[in-house]
Parts: structure tokens; sequence; C-alpha cells
């Protein structure tokens, strides 16, 4: 809508209460702009992302638990994290982190697991040579190989050989015990034998 001078109508509709404006900024846009493609944004203005470094071992929690002490002032709560760790080539750890937060206790996990961590030597299939079989705690498990099977196993075991990168075995959880820790460090124990 043109005014009688020829300039264009800046001002407010009647309907809308005064001081609700553009702000400051073109009309239709959502205030001034914050920099341009130099300023650390695309044309588009979006945020350009720097590119995060792949990390060096890949990860999955194996069990949290939730950790309860009586105090004086009533319940304080603590989380447990079982974690695998592994770079899909022969490596792998098990760890377990302590804390107050999941996040710190992943982190806490994570680190355990590189400092307890194995090579395990494989064949030109990315399979074992031999049978192995091992006790941890009430758990015990047996892993032998099995030509062209793929990885066939259960429980914590599988995280175990997936992380290392093992294919075409068999394992299998002989024991009751459904303790995923235990099961896991019999899996490392089992590996060990190996080499």
């Amino acid at each position: 809508m043109e005014t009688p001078n020829n300039k264009p109508n800046t001002s407010a509709p009647a309907n809308r209460p005064s001081g609700f404006g553009n702000r400051g900024g073109v009309a239709g846009s959502k205030g001034p702009a914050r920099g341009g493609a130099a300023g650390g944004r695309r044309p588009g203005g979006r945020p350009v992302r720097a590119e995060r470094p792949k990390p060096e071992f890949d990860s999955k929690m194996v069990d949290i638990r939730r950790v309860a002490r009586v105090m004086a002032g009533g319940r304080r709560f603590n989380f447990s994290v079982t974690l695998v760790a592994g770079d899909h080539k022969g490596r792998v750890g098990v760890g377990i982190g302590k804390a107050g937060d999941t996040t710190l206790a992943i982190d806490k996990a994570m680190n355990n697991a590189k400092k307890n961590m194995i090579k395990v030597p494989m064949t030109k299939d990315n399979s074992i040579a031999h049978e192995v079989s091992a006790k941890f705690g009430s758990s015990r498990i047996m892993i032998k190989p099995a030509k062209g099977r793929g990885l066939v196993a259960g429980s914590a075991v599988r995280n175990v050989l997936f992380f290392a990168g093992i294919h075409d075995v068999n394992a299998k959880v002989i024991s009751r015990s459904k303790n995923k820790l235990n099961i896991a460090r019999a899996a490392i124990v089992a590996l060990k034998q190996l080499i």
C-alpha cells in the first residue's frame, strides 16, 4: 500500500499492538542477520559444523545398574555401567565405571575398557584358530570356530566377539548365570587363551 507522498507504509498494522514491529530487522526476517558465510554460517543460515574425528574404538553398553546406598538423609543413587569397546580388528576390552551420573559412568567405563584391552590373533578369514572355553565367577562359556556360519553367539559374548571383529564362530554360555559383566569377562579370559 502506497501513501499519498509515494513512500511505502512501514508502520505496523492497526490490529497489532504497538512495539510488535520488525524489531530492527527486515520485514519478514527473524531479526537482524548475524554474520555471513565467513562468520561460521552457511549461505542458508545454518552454522557450519566442524568435522568430528571418528573415535578409535566403537563401544556398546552391555549393562547399566542403579545402585542405592542408605544414608542419614535418605537413599543416595549411583550408576554402574558395563561397556565393551573394540576396533573390529582384533582389539577388544571390557570396562566398568561407577558414578553418580550416567555420562560420567560411561566415560569411566570407556577408559577402563581401553586400559584392559587385549589383542586377539585371528585367522585370515577373521575366525579363531581352535576351540576355547573359560570360567569367570559363576559364568562359563565356550567358543569354537564354525566356518561359514557367521557370528552365532548370545548375551554379552556376542558383543565381545563383534567388537573384536571375529566371524565364523559358534559361542555358547554353558552356565545358568545371567550376569552380563561376568559373561563378558569370561569371553575375554577365553580369548586370552589364543594369545
